[in-house]
């Protein structure tokens, strides 16, 4: 196994791979996890907890390496719901892949100001750098490396009991 040669996946195997180690992580943390189908725009995986009380979205951005930044496009700046977030997945080579879990709102915040602050700079030339419909979002500090308790998925209950109803006995 010590001479096994990691290969360069194509961009969609590497989404794809993305998304299933996100669902496959999720389903071992004891939550529902589906894949929607792949043209569905800006939702990747529905998330629901065992109760069924709280489901969320995901948008997973994939990076074959362990860099700690993923390139977006530009509705990263204005795809953002209260119950969307995005999962930062590192595939990592051969070792086990790296999760980022971040709200959709901060991710917004983020891309905006980085686009704004990046197009204040020069190119190496000197010249003005070009608005482009890239962006980035960063996570060097590891503030959202596996923070799945960001997801709210829990909401402070006991694993071991359903939610209680209004009822009293």
């Amino acid at each position: 196994m010590a001479n096994v040669k990691r290969v360069r996946l194509a961009a969609n195997h590497s989404g794809a791979a993305g998304c299933y180690f996100v669902a496959a992580e999720l389903s071992r943390r004891g939550y529902i996890a589906t894949l929607t189908v792949r043209n569905a725009k800006g939702v990747d995986l529905l998330v629901a907890n065992k109760f069924g009380t709280r489901t969320i979205a995901i948008q997973v951005k994939t990076s074959q390496d362990s860099s700690k930044y993923w390139l977006l496009g530009i509705d990263s700046e204005t795809l953002l719901a209260e119950n969307l977030f995005y999962v930062f997945v590192n595939l990592n080579g051969l070792e086990p892949p790296k999760f980022h879990i971040v709200e959709s709102q901060i991710v917004a915040d983020y891309c905006r100001n980085f686009h704004i602050d990046w197009l204040k700079g020069t190119n190496k030339d000197g010249s003005a750098r070009k608005n482009t419909e890239m962006r980035e979002f960063r996570d060097r500090t590891n503030v959202y490396l596996d923070a799945w308790y960001r997801l709210g998925l829990d909401n402070g209950m006991d694993d071991a009991s359903p939610p209680r109803s209004g009822a009293t006995s």
